[in-house]
């Protein structure tokens, strides 16, 4: 009995095109050569060749005259621009943050950072009898409790410590006073893990989870903060949802999530 052939929806040539353009985005020698690409990508020279030769009249690959090194080209600006002009957080934060507060049944929110503070632009909330409700356009000090330990973490590192140098700091709430070795060796946790967590001490009887969220070239903009009443021994187990939530969302909004989490990864 013959067997149809599975359907494939891929062109090929578009396929390969795609994955050129990826692999020049990655390299971080900014170009390479024809050998390399193809070698890459897993395509012979000679199609290689053809394709890049294809986007080179569009603009989205250049030729180096003397190395013959090819790079990405300046007409993916164009594109570029028009999505990032067009790029609205809010909506495309909306589908993770239900996801979110449906599978741990809390309230899931999504900060933007404005200068020293992260201000509430899209939330979802969960289905407990008992919840968190935050209202939209909500502030937040930039050091406060889980979020402002997962900022701090990941900001470069002149920033955080000119930051960390203050008077005034919030993560363990106003009247605590900030330990330098514990506040470090937390900041360093939440690099490892991807997320940081609050146990009731900005808000005794609230617990928090956060995850930092980055932009188009690796650009901290905000965070994933996941509130409730949780017990502590869930803690873990949102963390790890969180921190996933936050990969995911990254690199939708077009940050190189396998760059900036290495310990975890993206499902596109």
């Amino acid at each position: 009995m013959n067997v149809p052939p599975k359907y494939n929806s891929l062109v090929p040539a578009v396929d390969q095109a795609s994955r050129i353009l990826v692999c020049l985005g990655k390299n971080s020698q900014h170009k390479m050569s024809l050998t390399d690409i193809c070698k890459t990508v897993g395509i012979h020279k000679s199609k290689g060749f053809s394709i890049l030769n294809t986007l080179m009249k569009y603009g989205f690959v250049e030729k180096d005259p003397m190395s013959k090194a090819y790079s990405l080209g300046v007409g993916l600006l164009f594109l570029s621009r028009n999505v990032l002009d067009n790029l609205n957080l809010r909506d495309i934060s909306e589908p993770f943050l239900k996801q979110l507060a449906l599978a741990t049944h809390n309230t899931a929110l999504f900060c933007l950072i404005s200068s020293e503070q992260v201000f509430t632009v899209a939330k979802h909330e969960g289905d407990r009898k008992i919840g968190v409700t935050i209202r939209l356009g909500h502030r937040f000090h930039i050091t406060s409790g889980a979020h402002g330990k997962v900022l701090v973490a990941h900001m470069p590192e002149n920033e955080r410590e000119a930051l960390l140098k203050r008077d005034r700091l919030f993560f363990y709430g106003d009247s605590q006073p900030v330990e330098v070795t514990k506040l470090s060796d937390e900041l360093a946790r939440c690099r490892e893990l991807g997320y940081a967590v609050d146990l009731g001490l900005l808000s005794p009887g609230i617990n928090a989870v956060s995850s930092a969220v980055f932009g188009p070239d690796q650009r901290l903009i905000g965070c994933i903060i996941l509130l409730g009443t949780f017990e502590e021994k869930r803690v873990q187990q949102f963390g790890s949802i969180v921190a996933e939530t936050a990969v995911k969302m990254s690199d939708k909004i077009g940050a190189d999530t396998q760059l900036l989490y290495p310990c975890l990864k993206s499902e596109t």
